[in-house]
């Protein structure tokens, strides 16, 4: 009986050179590589829901969506299709310097939808912004004022430690605010980002690591990067407290 032939793996150089790369509206580049199967329809919708304002800190930085990006010793490969012999090794994106730019490779294959894509890129995408321009002032003051006032949760684990650090009263504990900042930042960019995509129900975020940000002061995270970064033609942002029947 015969075995199914290995996935066939390349450098990440190899993939680039040989890909085709495309340029959404809002300027974002992007390429779909090997046997990926979120439709190509969603991945095109996904990255043109990057609102341009947020797009422009990307400049520089294309994304390519891929099977798998694995780890081989101090290599990076990306396989051409799902492989349970690559998976273990397998990560959900690798940043890759080549040249004068950033190249992106996530791992479709890792995930089991659209919805976990979408927030891996997003996650991706709110970091590259809060690093290209910092943290909002407005954002900043909006959720300091939330941990003074005792609010519960956060929206994720480094979140969640920073703001710990952020409040021991330590030494470095401004250090740690300017951390819990960044990444409040970047986790509200990415669920905004996300909302915007697709329909999402907030208690799908929960982590057994840490208690999730009360949906009120969410909500007021929410719509301060609504203000920032204003969602395309074609795409809107909503809150509901209670979902619609």
């Amino acid at each position: 009986m015969s075995q199914a032939a290995p996935a066939i793996t390349r450098s990440p150089e190899e993939v680039v050179r040989q890909s085709p790369v495309s340029q959404a509206p809002n300027g974002i580049c992007f390429a779909i590589v090997g046997e990926v199967t979120v439709a190509t329809s969603d991945l095109e919708r996904m990255v043109a829901a990057v609102p341009e304002t947020a797009a422009a800190a990307l400049r520089r930085k294309a994304y390519y969506f891929v099977p798998l990006t694995v780890n081989q010793g101090e290599d990076t490969v990306i396989a051409d299709r799902y492989d349970v012999g690559l998976s273990d090794n397998a990560v959900c994106h690798r940043n890759i310097e080549l040249g004068d730019s950033q190249c992106v490779f996530i791992s479709t294959r890792l995930m089991d939808d659209k919805f976990s894509v979408a927030f891996e890129f997003y996650i991706n995408v709110g970091h590259a912004v809060v690093e290209k321009v910092g943290v909002s002032q407005e954002f900043a003051e909006l959720v300091w004022k939330q941990v003074e006032a005792g609010v519960r949760g956060e929206t994720s684990l480094d979140a969640w430690e920073s703001r710990k650090a952020a409040t021991s009263h330590q030494p470095d504990a401004e250090k740690h605010k300017n951390e819990y900042l960044m990444a409040t930042f970047s986790d509200a960019i990415s669920i905004y980002l996300l909302s915007l995509f697709i329909d999402v129900d907030y208690y799908d975020l929960r982590e057994r690591d840490y208690p999730l940000l009360a949906p009120a002061q969410m909500a007021e995270r929410l719509r301060k990067v609504a203000e920032l970064f204003p969602a395309n033609p074609g795409f809107e942002f909503a809150i509901y407290y209670k979902r619609r029947s």
